[in-house]
Parts: structure tokens; sequence; C-alpha cells
């Protein structure tokens, strides 16, 4: 994690410090007051509710290195210490965090998608871990906020820095990409999250194709070639090395499934590479080459890759098995949802063996094409091998 002078942070963000504290060191930062640990950097926000600079003068008490306060905003008397005195304090993380970056100097892999971000962001980790010390997003810090924190937490001898990039609005991945500057960019896929916010596919198509937007010059580009959404953007990119990967046969990568069990699945690349992966679900397949061509591009050999990606393991609650008594699995893809990612599911419980029952809530956020959207879910399901399903909840009823 950072780990520098106050007079270091001086000379990369606009601030004012006082002369006696320049040598006082900071080592990490929280903007939660009830998690100092001793030389934090402290950062309060203004929200609507609370404002965090209430809280700075007992996180100095509490052993913090030294904290940001905001010009403008009352000055407690209690406050005494080494104040970073900023015009925004949510402006100055993200100032610091690329200053940070730009001193770490990693590789910067930037992930996005409306379905297996984590999860291709777990694998990419897998493949490269060997070799190259690599730092990850942590749970789903991909916001303006968390994004920075997690730059924030790189070791400097940091080789390789994954960040997930998430969003909501249009211009949200835009903001994120300049400020990380990626060196690969990756889209997973595009689906139906934030439809609310977004309007229809293509838009978020539209949104989440803004992680080139900071793509350095003779980047990488790596994105699902199955969606045809995704096409009209990548003509848009200059300067950079473009990577389709999916099953139809025109993508410079294609996968296709050799088996699957219980187990997980066996799949080949080109017709050349065979691949083993300790996880269920065709579309785990497509996240697998996403991380395989990350492996690609960096120099990694085959046989580095595969020994990597056998080994996977994922963050929680993305297709995780977990055995009863009496043979009965029990498959927890419950993280989060959306038409798209029940229909993945679906596929996948429907190529197991035994009584199959499938347990569906509801999908939000995706505006007034809701209803229609639910009940394309049950019809998608007419056709498929399932026994018994439950569903949960006021959109979900339309499902059944």
């Amino acid at each position: 994690m950072i780990n520098v002078t106050l007079k270091q942070i001086q000379s990369w963000i606009p601030c004012e410090i006082e002369d006696q504290f320049l040598n006082q060191e900071i080592n990490g930062v929280t903007i939660d007051s009830r998690s100092i640990s001793k030389n934090m950097l402290f950062i309060p926000f203004k929200g609507e509710n609370v404002d965090g600079h209430r809280f700075v003068s007992k996180a100095l008490q509490d052993g913090a290195g030294a904290a940001f306060y905001q010009k403008g905003t009352s000055i407690d008397e209690n406050v005494s210490g080494p104040i970073i005195w900023v015009e925004d304090t949510l402006t100055a993380l993200q100032q610091l965090a690329q200053a940070y970056l730009r001193h770490v100097n990693p590789k910067v892999i930037a992930v996005t998608g409306s379905n297996g971000k984590t999860t291709t962001k777990d694998m990419i980790e897998s493949v490269l871990h060997t070799e190259f010390k690599v730092k990850k997003t942590q749970g789903n810090y991909n916001n303006e906020i968390g994004l920075p924190l997690t730059i924030l937490e790189l070791d400097d001898d940091t080789e390789i820095s994954i960040l997930e990039m998430g969003m909501s609005g249009f211009h949200e991945i835009e903001f994120l990409s300049n400020l990380a500057q990626p060196d690969i960019a990756v889209i997973t896929n595009i689906g139906e999250s934030h439809m609310q916010d977004l309007g229809s596919r293509e838009g978020i198509a539209k949104a989440k194709s803004e992680i080139t937007i900071g793509l350095k010059d003779n980047g990488t580009f790596i994105y699902d070639g199955d969606e045809p959404l995704l096409k009209p953007h990548v003509n848009e990119v200059e300067n950079a090395k473009c990577i389709s990967i999916g099953v139809a046969t025109d993508n410079a990568l294609v996968c296709s499934v050799d088996d699957r069990d219980t187990t997980g699945i066996s799949f080949t690349i080109n017709n050349k590479e065979h691949y083993d992966l300790p996880i269920l679900g065709k579309h785990n397949m497509k996240n697998a080459t996403i991380a395989i061509a990350v492996g690609h591009e960096l120099g990694l050999t085959y046989n580095t890759i595969y020994q990597n990606l056998k080994n996977v393991s994922l963050t929680g609650m993305r297709m995780e098995q977990h055995t009863l008594e009496n043979d009965i699995t029990v498959i927890n893809d419950a993280y989060n949802a959306s038409p798209t990612s029940m229909r993945a599911a679906i596929d996948t419980l429907s190529t197991l063996t035994g009584r199959r029952i499938l347990i569906l809530g509801d999908v939000l956020e995706l505006g007034e094409n809701s209803k229609e959207m639910h009940i394309g879910v049950g019809n998608y399901l007419e056709e498929k091998h399932i026994d018994v399903l439950y569903t949960f909840g006021n959109e979900a009823k339309y499902i059944y």
C-alpha cells in the first residue's frame, strides 16, 4: 500500500500542508474513521446526511498520520495535527491515486462488462500470479471512490494491477479509464444491467466501450466478439490491438466446448490449445478465454496458462458449489443477476444430471422493460430440462 511522506503528496497533488508536517509518513488510506491504523491517511467526504470532517479529530487521535480537509468546511476546534488542505476531498483522492499509479508504474488491466467482471478478474489473476506480482480489485471496489482506493493499496513493487470498472451511467467508465490509463482493456459482454439508466442494450454497449478512451497508445483491447453491439465501438478504437474472443468462427480466439460435467468444463482455443476449467458454465469458458488472451499478450507459455487456469478459484457466489447429504449439490450463483446471467445459469443447470431445481428472484434496474424481460426468461426456460422452478419477488413472478 502507499507509504510516502506528506512532502511527496504535496508534490503530486494541489494541496496545502504546514511545513512542520512535511516529513510525516502515511501508510495506507481509509475513508472510514472506524478502521484507522497507525499513520493511515484519513479522507473524509461530505455526504447528504453526514459530514466526514466531523471525524477528523478522532481519526488523528486514533493514530492517523494525516487527514484531508476540504477548504470552506467548518473547522473543528479540536483538530490538531497534520492536515492536508484540498479544494475537494474526492477529487484529491482521485488525483493522489493517479499520481501513485504512475509512481508504481505497473501494467494496468481494466475489466468491465455487464456480467462476469469479477469472475474474469479472478481468472486473469490466476493466470498471471505465478509470473508477476499481481494486485486485483477486492470485492466490487469499482467506482469513482473504490477504484482510487484499490490503486492506493498497491505495493511499490506491484507489476500487474487488475482494476474492475463498474458504472450506472454514461461517462463513468470514461472517467475511470482516463484515471487508470490501462495497458489492456477488457469488455466481458453486454447484458441488461442498468437498462433503467441507459435506456437500451445499445446504450449499455456505448457506456462499457468508454473503457477504451483512456487506453494507452499501442495498448490491447480484448472483447466479446459474439456481441454485435460492440462492433461499431471497436471500429472507433485507434492505436491499439483489438482481440475478439467467442464461439463464432470469425473471432481471433475461437473457443469450443470439448466436455463438461459437475467438476467443470474442458474446451479448446482455435482447435489447438486445450484447457480444463474447474468451474461450471459455458459462459465461463468465454471468461477464461479472455484470461488466456491476457496471458498471451504478456508472454506466458501455454503450460503456465493451462496449469494456472486449472487451479483457479473464484470470489464467492459465482457458480459456487456446495455438496449436501443424499448427493444433493447446491450451486450458488446469486451474487448479482440479469436476464443474460440467468439464461447462462439455466443453460448450466440443464446440462447436469439428476433432478434439476431452479430458484430465481427479481432482476432489478430493468426499467420499463422489466416485465417483458422476466417473461423472456420464462420463455427461455420452456425448452430447457428443468424439473422444478421456484420464483420469489414481484418481478420474478412473470418468469413463471
